[in-house]
């Protein structure tokens, strides 16, 4: 950057920018690419129905370049984020405060690691931190939230002011296996064992197995995966975000990136786990079944990702939020980051502390869960 001013537009739907220009912005993570939030937006998944309303942060140089995005929503509740804020709002909102609307800069559902604060080679992350204060006193919010950021970017956040935090999740990491063979061989005897009695279980259970990609899905097929988020989502007592349009414009913006681990037995589909490709990494995102088969969830989850994973030479499976049952399964836990700009100098200071405790406590609890790791230690079998 040569110092010129920038200027910072705010944008209600993401067609309202190039896909190309955004892109050039976001690089590989597919949940920030322009085709995963257009087809959110396009789907009616992100917009007024379930309170997600874009309010897209850009930052152009004086000839109209975009420089730096960030995909931002305006919302009035918390649902939907995976880093929870609701005690921080109940507490503010108990002592007059208004803690909503707030400013979420995330990919929505989607609790994956990654870029949030997009920018073109050059252009520091201070640029939208500074952007991103704006667009929060100029839509009277309490607060902007940027999380599953990269750690490069939540540094760079805390050094502008920005409170800290930290969150755990499971990803498994490839350590050059050669087969899945390989990775079982790393395992301790006991955990090696189990794994697979799971899989021979799935095995026996008379489901039929297979891995498509977007382009591969039918339309039935998407419709049958929206049953089985339905029932995830019932079971859960959670909100189903997502609308039966999104999958298929997923499969068609993503294309090869999209990767469905499907079962069915007499043709009928009976369960299906939904990842994204990535040039580093298998992102796990959703799943679902219309019955309830043993290990069925661990095989289409986590095994089968681990075997894609080792065939296509990635370096790492990342599962999604919450789970110490992956530990088992050869996911260990990592660290996730998270940053909070408060506008309340009081909520702020109060937050501040609760942050203060709550990262220490993180990383004994990240300690304490590697005690359980499945690999095998020197001298066991």
């Amino acid at each position: 950057m040569d110092g010129s001013p920038l200027t910072l537009t705010l944008h209600r739907a993401i067609a309202e920018i190039g896909a190309a220009e955004w892109d050039a912005c976001a690089g590989d993570n597919p949940f920030t690419s322009h085709a995963f939030l257009s087809a959110l937006e396009d789907s009616g998944s992100t917009g007024p129905r379930t309170g997600w309303l874009p309010q897209h942060v850009a930052l152009r140089d004086a000839a109209g370049t975009l420089l730096a995005c960030a995909p931002c929503y305006a919302k009035a509740h918390s649902y939907g984020e995976y880093v929870f804020d609701h005690g921080w709002a109940d507490a503010f909102e108990r002592a007059g405060g208004r803690y909503y609307p707030k400013l979420q800069v995330a990919s929505p559902f989607s609790p994956v690691p990654g870029p949030r604060l997009l920018r073109r080679p050059g252009v520091p992350v201070a640029a939208l931190a500074q952007a991103l204060r704006q667009a929060m006193e100029a839509l009277d919010c309490s607060s902007v939230h940027v999380t599953f950021c990269t750690r490069e970017e939540w540094a760079a956040l805390g050094a502008c002011g920005w409170l800290l935090r930290i969150g755990v999740q499971f990803h498994w990491h490839n350590r050059g296996y050669g087969s899945f063979e390989d990775f079982l061989a790393a395992l301790s005897a006991r955990k090696r064992k189990a794994l697979r009695r799971e899989r021979r279980s799935v095995a026996e259970s008379g489901l039929v197995l297979r891995t498509l990609r977007g382009p591969e899905v039918t339309a039935a097929q998407w419709q049958a995966f929206h049953r089985f988020y339905r029932n995830t989502v019932d079971a859960r007592w959670g909100s189903a975000y997502l609308t039966p349009r999104f999958w298929p414009l997923l499969g068609e913006r993503l294309g090869e990136r999209v990767v469905l681990m499907w079962a069915e037995r007499n043709g009928e589909p009976v369960a299906g786990a939904l990842n994204l490709l990535g040039r580093d990494a298998l992102y796990g995102r959703n799943w679902g079944a219309a019955e309830e088969v043993p290990f069925l969830h661990f095989e289409l989850c986590y095994l089968r990702a681990i075997e894609f994973a080792i065939e296509h030479g990635l370096p790492r499976v990342e599962a999604g939020a919450q789970g110490e049952h992956k530990i088992a399964r050869g996911y260990l836990p990592v660290e996730t980051w998270s940053a909070h700009l408060i506008r309340h100098a009081g909520l702020a200071r109060a937050v501040a502390d609760f942050l203060e405790a709550e990262r220490p406590a993180v990383r004994a609890r990240m300690a304490a869960l590697m005690e359980h790791s499945p690999y095998r230690r020197e001298g066991e079998g």
